[in-house]
């Protein structure tokens, strides 16, 4: 049994008042298309097609780390003219085919999964996504038969005094056969006033010739699609909530999930701590029992256990267990740090590699750099990365000590258990065991205010 998936994502979405195609906008942080996509692919369908047509390269860009087919809707001429531009991919194939909307991230693999075995269970041809609204304004209405299997989609428009009171309506999202849509879909005509080919004219095509149709209700919040900055931020607050509930599971406290930000992959393990204005991205990994203070920032980084960070931003690195890590410290993408170091106020690492046990407390730049373990960094430390053209490696043995104001001018080296005087610039290497002065001898001028003549 084939199962494959549909995605509509033709049009660009003029309410989004954007330049960025629709589906390309972000619901905590990741493009709503990718959402779908994602879901798709955790539900165990892997041959996923999605149709194009306005800012196409754009949209292949946007999702191009995913392995998905593209076709082409020139004309957006409706639904069911989208899929029909991607029939060709599903001639041959026996199964079912999910068709969703690239502007409705809020799907879940549990649900797709439910909906397929839903599907087959009844051996339906047709199965429409559905939900129940308190006020159903002006969606389609479902029609149910006396077996509860589906009768027909009523347009609001064409709904009788009767029908505008049904609360169940269509999302827009449908599987069918793969077998029998294919062999159907030429019979949907744009004889309409919009002139356009509704695929929601498929179930009244495929009840005349027999077949049987479902309808699969699912909570509101599964079907929000997306048509505007304030849907937008409706689907952000829902996704926000889904995430924090997920945390909240897994045993992590997040003291105010208002007005914290993570993102939907990231994970935390239990015991840590979430305090207000936290943002989490990207594939970030939290483990357990730590304490993220306010104001910080971690993207596409792994933070080990017990580890305490305070008013920082950690970009695509990692942190072993027992650090930490602030306030107001920048550790930059590729650096990784080491258990039991402490990256104190206002100390930026880039690149670099950090060992265990290091101390680097204050005021301290440390770019591409190999640190090894127990070194002390004083305050004002400078690693001189840069020459203007190229940047150049430092390396740092074990149990180097680096007085305060020091600047270290690459590419040196400091040896094991070295020591370096206070306000030092050191450009040649540092031998084991040994002590480096690098700055002129003091020289004090007696009485030299007063013969300038300074003194007030």
């Amino acid at each position: 049994m084939n199962h494959c998936a549909i995605i509509l994502a033709a049009g660009k979405g003029t309410r989004m008042k954007s330049e960025i195609h629709k589906v390309l906008h972000k619901v905590c942080g990741k493009e709503m298309i990718n959402h779908v996509v994602d879901n798709i692919e955790k539900a165990g369908i892997d041959d996923i097609h999605v149709v194009v047509g306005s800012l196409v390269e754009e949209v292949k860009k946007g999702i191009k780390k995913y392995d998905v087919t593209y076709h082409l809707q020139e004309e957006q001429l409706g639904t069911g003219h989208a899929v029909m531009c991607a029939r060709k991919a599903l001639e041959g194939k026996e199964g079912t085919v999910v068709i969703l909307v690239g502007d409705g991230p809020m799907i879940t693999e549990s649900m797709l999964k439910e909906l397929l075995e839903y599907h087959n269970e009844h051996d339906y041809k047709a199965t429409v996504i559905t939900s129940e609204f308190h006020e159903p304004r002006k969606y389609g209405r479902i029609v149910r038969a006396e077996n509860r299997d589906l009768e027909k989609i009523v347009e609001f428009r064409d709904c009788t005094e009767d029908e505008k009171k049904i609360k169940e309506i269509n999302s827009g999202m449908y599987c069918f056969d793969i077998k029998v849509l294919v062999e159907h879909i030429d019979k949907l005509s744009n004889d309409n006033s919009q002139k356009e080919y509704y695929l929601t004219d498929m179930i009244e095509i495929l009840k005349s010739e027999g077949y049987k149709t479902g309808a699969f209700i699912v909570e509101n919040e599964l079907i929000t699609a997306v048509n505007s900055r304030e849907e937008l931020a409706i689907a952000e607050k829902i996704m926000r909530n889904r995430i924090n509930r997920k945390h909240f599971e897994n045993g992590v406290t997040i003291i105010n999930p208002d007005n914290t930000y993570i993102g939907v992959d990231v994970e935390i393990g239990r015991d840590t701590i979430i305090y207000p204005g936290v943002i989490l991205e990207g594939n970030t990994k939290i483990g357990n029992n730590c304490i993220i203070y306010s104001n910080c920032r971690i993207k596409d980084s792994i933070i080990k256990n017990n580890i305490t960070i305070d008013n920082s931003v950690i970009l695509d690195s990692s942190i072993e267990s027992n650090t930490t890590i602030g306030p107001f410290a920048y550790i930059r993408p590729e650096s990784h740090i080491g258990e039991n170091v402490k990256v104190g106020d206002f100390v930026e690492i880039k690149k670099s590699s950090i060992g265990d046990g290091t101390k680097i407390s204050h005021l301290t730049y440390v770019g591409d750099a190999k640190v090894g373990k127990k070194c002390n960094f004083g305050c004002g430390t400078v690693v001189s990365n840069y020459d203007g053209t190229k940047k150049h490696i430092t390396e740092i043995g074990d149990n180097a000590f680096i007085g305060c104001n020091t600047n270290l001018v690459s590419p040196v080296k400091v040896e094991d258990n070295t020591y370096i005087a206070a306000g030092s610039t050191i450009t040649d290497t540092v031998p084991e065991g040994a002590l480096a002065v690098a700055r002129a001898r003091q020289v004090n001028k007696e009485n030299w205010v007063n013969n300038k003549g300074l003194k007030k």
